[in-house]
């Protein structure tokens, strides 16, 4: 489980420029759980989730993952755990690698590194599979070089590898925003589909109302640094397009969008 307890965080303290976000803002997402956040611009969502994976020091308050605080763990030690997937396809992965490099490197992630080949070629054949099953025809490339692979392919292989070891988290920043529509479908699917197979706990913050309601099993509206709107179970599953949509407008109004 992992909760933050009254988080409170400023930005630029003491200038003009000033702003306090989060304000002993607490939040208890359960194992297995797949939140989908959204809300306006400067609403605190993405700040969430750097704060969750130790990108940004927080200025008081807690963050524990089953009990256990994590607010003064480096982001290294927290991504042991963790899997994070951004919006820019070219981050996360190394474009002047190979694919079968990229996937190996993300195999050894939290193992320690020692005068050895840096691929396991007895591994070639299970990431071929893995590949194989994005049903993409990325199995057929993994000699290929990552930065001459399409955005959406990128993605998928991205994804692949922030789940390759134990995670307890997954934590995906917009990961479909820089896509096309029909290429954010796919990993769309994707994604689903690995959160469920793998059965991990899943943070998803996403502009795409339509992806917060139909993918994932709660859905949380964050504004100025609160949540406006948190709902699971059968009270999102009897959220409507138009109930979201009307509660986004009155808070994009409100932030002067």
């Amino acid at each position: 489980m992992l909760e933050i307890r009254e988080v409170s965080k400023t930005y630029n303290p003491g200038t003009v420029t000033e702003q306090r976000l989060f304000d002993r803002f607490s939040l208890t997402v359960e194992d297995g759980q797949f939140v989908s956040i959204v809300g306006s611009n400067g609403s605190g969502k993405t700040s969430l989730l750097n704060i969750i994976c130790g990108s940004i020091p927080i200025d008081g308050g807690d963050v524990l993952v089953g009990g256990e605080s994590i607010a003064r763990k480096k982001d290294f030690q927290r991504y042991l755990t963790m899997g994070r997937v951004y919006q820019d396809p070219s981050m996360g992965t190394c474009p002047n690698l190979t694919m079968l490099e990229n996937l190996s490197l993300a195999d050894n992630k939290g193992k320690p590194f020692g005068f050895t080949r840096g691929v396991n070629k007895k591994r070639v054949n299970e990431y071929r599979a893995e590949l194989e099953r994005l049903g993409l025809g990325l199995e057929d490339k993994l000699n290929v070089k990552m930065g001459a692979l399409s955005g959406g392919q990128r993605q998928a292989v991205a994804l692949l590898m922030a789940t390759m070891t134990p995670l307890k988290f997954l934590i995906l920043d917009e990961h479909t925003a820089a896509l096309d529509p029909k290429t954010a479908e796919v990993i769309m699917r994707l994604t689903n589909k690995v959160v469920r197979e793998k059965r991990l706990t899943a943070m998803m913050v996403t502009h795409n109302l339509r992806y917060a309601l139909e993918y994932g099993d709660r859905v949380l509206m964050m504004d100025r640094g609160h949540a406006v709107l948190d709902r699971s179970g059968a009270e999102k599953q009897n959220t409507s397009m138009d109930d979201l949509l009307a509660q986004f407008n009155r808070i994009s109004i409100g932030s002067g969008e």
